[in-house]
């Protein structure tokens, strides 16, 4: 699911300098949580819960001893990273309290409760708290930070697995002992197919017009070099590329008049949402229209398409969810109705967003690999059953992908459109249920590809898991 890396990235450093931006009031779940306090809802099976179509994903269960640090005979303890302090958007520890409660209301791990701590960074501190999870936790689930390659090195380290919600760094994305579905290791980029269907079949016309434009700091500055070499990968040309404040301009008519003189037909933003809105102002208000704006999937949100207004008829956002089912579908998906209805009782008041959807997915492999080890449960058991699905889709909420590490990537993409009314599902031609998978398949390279960090970086196999 690489839209989370790409724009989480594209926003970090903005993150800095914008704090609260995010989505804010909803109740923050901080320390150390148990959410051994609720009942039981539905999705049952055979005194256990379900989740879409997988079953017995939490139950009761006789596990014994205590086979691993942060495991004993009565629970999981497991961390979750954040930036929530600093952001003001605590996703990642709603989700896992939502997850948590309700796992535990079915019994737990085979018995045991899981119990979370929440790691949270306050954006800058990511290696102290991952030093504090390499001596407490058995696993990190369900999280993310902005800046995850400072602790990546001191993970693998400590060889503590890791169930992301998110990656972030290129150190970090596709590193060792880390199961991430759609994104197990290589250069492939993750958006080719995507953009391979904007400039040949939606837009052809703009494939020798195309403008990418990114926050001027060094993050952006990569993401639109891998963009360049990718755009050129499936046969398009750059045309315009362009750098703007971190804090966003002052006034965006010259970047769109710019972007006008080059005469470009479909753009790439790297960046906020809230500062790409400004900037289509600008365009709309020169009379200018594009083809195609890839948004990216930071937008797909109600705010964005609030705040565009009047731009969204005159300019056409695209962004790709990168294989996951569109929230706004959710009556039409059994699994993404369930998380909505699983947010509604054990976190009302918390919206179900993409970042939400990615780490509940991510609960539920490493639930379902914890179950599969029974009272043995260790790092090596639960990591290798977790790279042993070889067509994960999170009961639904994704679509399938092999977990093994080098795994060929399926290339799926789902593009949504904005509209003054809200996203929807743009006419991509999906041929795999709700996406269209299959490539093409662009490999980074140069000094646009930086490689994850591997176990041999830090003097470490697997083998060294007892």
């Amino acid at each position: 699911m690489r839209f989370l890396l790409r724009t989480c990235v594209a926003v970090s450093v903005a993150a800095l300098l914008c704090a609260g931006c995010s989505r804010a009031g909803s109740p923050s779940a901080t320390g150390t949580t148990s959410g051994g306090t609720a009942t039981a809802s539905s999705g049952s099976q055979a005194g256990g819960a379900a989740f879409g179509s997988l079953s017995g994903v939490c139950h009761p269960g006789s596990a014994s001893g205590a086979p691993d640090q942060g495991v004993t005979a009565s629970q999981v303890r497991v961390g979750v990273f954040t930036d929530a302090s600093f952001t003001k958007d605590d996703t990642y520890p709603v989700t896992a309290k939502v997850f948590a409660d309700w796992c535990n209301a079915h019994g737990g791990i085979d018995g045991r409760k899981i119990v979370f701590d929440t790691l949270d960074t306050g954006l800058f501190n990511v290696q102290p708290k991952m030093t504090q999870a390499c001596g407490e936790d058995f696993a990190l689930v369900g999280g993310g930070a902005a800046f995850d390659g400072a602790g990546v090195s001191d993970r693998l380290s400590c060889l503590l697995p890791a169930f992301p919600g998110e990656v972030v760094s290129p150190q970090n994305a596709g590193s060792a002992f880390q199961v991430y579905p759609g994104w197990n290791g290589g250069a492939y980029f993750g958006d080719s197919g995507y953009y391979n269907w904007l400039i040949k079949q939606a837009y052809p016309d703009s494939a020798e017009h195309v403008g990418i434009i990114s926050g001027d700091v060094a993050a952006t500055q990569q993401i639109a070099a891998e963009d360049v070499q990718a755009i050129a990968g499936i046969g398009g040309t750059v045309t315009y590329n362009n750098l703007y404040p971190p804090l966003g301009a002052a006034d965006w008519t010259p970047y769109a008049e710019a972007i006008k003189t080059k005469g470009v037909k479909g753009l790439i933003f790297n960046g906020q949402w809230q500062l790409l809105a400004k900037l289509e102002l600008a365009l709309t208000n020169i009379g200018y229209k594009l083809d195609w704006i890839d948004a990216n999937a930071d937008a797909y949100t109600p705010q964005f398409t609030q705040l565009a207004g009047s731009s969204l008829t005159a300019q056409a956002n695209y962004a790709d969810i990168s294989g996951l089912y569109p929230v706004e579908k959710a009556a039409s998906n059994p699994a993404t109705q369930q998380l909505v209805s699983l947010f509604s009782r054990y976190a009302p008041g918390n919206p179900v967003t993409l970042p939400a959807v990615q780490s509940f997915a991510e609960w539920l492999l490493f639930a379902a690999s914890a179950q599969a080890c029974g009272s043995n449960l260790t790092r090596k058991c639960v990591y290798d059953a977790a790279i042993s699905q070889t067509s994960w889709t999170g009961g639904g909420l994704l679509a399938a992908s092999s977990l093994a590490p080098g795994a060929a990537p399926t290339g799926c993409f789902n593009a949504e459109k904005a509209t003054p009314s809200g996203w929807e599902p743009a006419s991509f031609d999906p041929n795999n249920g709700a996406y269209r998978c299959g490539g093409p398949f662009v490999k980074i390279t140069g000094s646009a590809y930086i490689p994850p960090t591997s176990l041999a970086s830090v003097g470490k196999t697997l083998a060294d898991l007892k």
